[in-house]
């Protein structure tokens, strides 16, 4: 059995729908009591917490468009433990900083197969997290190979098979929204077409009344067969209104994730095309990794350019501490914009390039350099 973790921007009704604060259509009541909650502090309560941290550390407030809580449903067996995911929430934090303080298991959540009628189970956990860099009281900034770092540790901590990420997964859930879909809208259109027939069929008898008159022959009696005729009519024009509205809404909801799948499926095109390029051809690689390494070189010019500000006697530093600085102006790059260390050992691979950062380093402070600070700081655009 194959897992996957796919976290997003937590919604408004998360504890509400994780926590079973409300009774839910989809859900089997019955089953309920099989899930499982952990819980170790509320949203609301730590969001406070996170734009207070911020303030204090960045000294700035955290941004409107800032997601500082986000939540990942993971997929699980019906054996997994509170443990296994607490487990799980151990090693996000220690190696990629996602800080899990919400998890709830739930077990009562499926669909009844059309063809067989069974219930097929969806077994699948919520872990909401914090998403705050504690080290700048930013949010976290991942690339990538991160995500794809989240997918390792979830089949490992859970003992389950790793799972398609991407693109491919978004686009096989909407395949399975779309076949519900319209496995719902078949069946509202046999609903709505019995009930524009069943005014003509036999039933319509029911409504007719008929009294004995006194030579015991059977009557109609207009008056009440008009009533019920009336009052059928009425409830059946209510229930038709209600089915077309439906059935209007089903088939434009259909019609959005058709679209939606369509895109979805041009853009794994695109990245199988990217990574089979990348894969067979070198040439393409090689572009790809000096784009990469030139981004890079920029961020860290940037914050070579803005630490030497802060050094006291910059020139005066002998070349074992010039080396000390710009091992801890690496450190502190790589931490703040989540890149490798090997993208450095890349770039000061190059003797030219290793010169030219030590000496800006230690170049001193003129009009000219605060202009290129000023420059750099326009190029880069902001990543949290």
């Amino acid at each position: 059995m194959k897992t996957s973790i796919n976290f997003k921007a937590v919604k408004s009704d998360s504890e509400t729908h994780n926590f079973r604060k409300k009774t839910f259509d989809y859900i089997r009541k019955d089953l309920t009591p099989k899930n499982e909650y952990w819980l170790e502090q509320k949203i609301a309560d730590r969001i406070q917490k996170i734009e207070a941290y911020c303030k204090e550390k960045s000294g700035r407030k955290l941004q409107k468009n800032a997601m500082p809580i986000r939540e990942a449903v993971v997929v699980i067996k019906e054996s997994t433990t509170m443990l296994e995911l607490q487990n799980l929430a151990k090693r996000l934090e220690e190696e990629l900083k996602i800080r899990v303080f919400q998890i709830a298991i739930h077990k009562d959540e499926g669909h009844t197969d059309k063809d067989t009628k069974n219930w097929k189970p969806n077994y699948h956990a919520h872990l909401v997290a914090d998403w705050q860099d504690l080290d700048t009281g930013k949010t976290l900034k991942h690339q990538s190979f991160h995500y794809s770092k989240m997918q390792d540790l979830a089949a490992e901590c859970l003992e389950m098979e790793r799972g398609i990420s991407g693109s491919l997964a978004r686009l096989e859930a909407v395949e399975f929204k779309i076949k519900k879909k319209e496995e719902d809208l078949k069946i509202l259109e046999e609903r709505y077409s019995q009930m524009r027939q069943e005014l003509e069929s036999k039933r319509s008898e029911e409504f007719i009344v008929k009294e004995s008159d006194f030579l015991g022959f059977q009557k109609i009696k207009t008056d009440k067969t008009i009533e019920n005729y009336k009052k059928a009519i009425k409830t059946n024009n209510i229930q038709l209104l209600k089915n077309k509205t439906e059935l209007e809404s089903k088939e434009k909801h259909i019609a959005e994730l058709k679209t939606k799948i369509k895109c979805l499926k041009k853009e794994v095109f695109f990245f199988k095309n990217k990574n089979s390029s990348l894969l067979t051809n070198p040439n393409a690689f090689a572009a790809e990794k000096k784009k990469y390494l030139e981004s890079v070189e920029i961020t860290l010019k940037k914050t070579i350019l803005q630490e030497s500000i802060k050094i006291q006697n910059v020139q005066n530093l002998k070349d074992a501490e010039r080396k000390d600085k710009m091992i801890e102006i690496l450190e502190k790059t790589s931490k703040e914009n989540n890149i490798p260390f090997s993208a450095f050992e890349e770039v000061f691979n190059d003797l030219n390039k290793t010169a030219y950062f030590l000496n800006l380093l230690v170049g001193g402070i003129n009009n000219k350099q605060i202009q290129e600070v000023e420059n750099v700081q326009k190029n880069i655009k902001p990543r949290w």
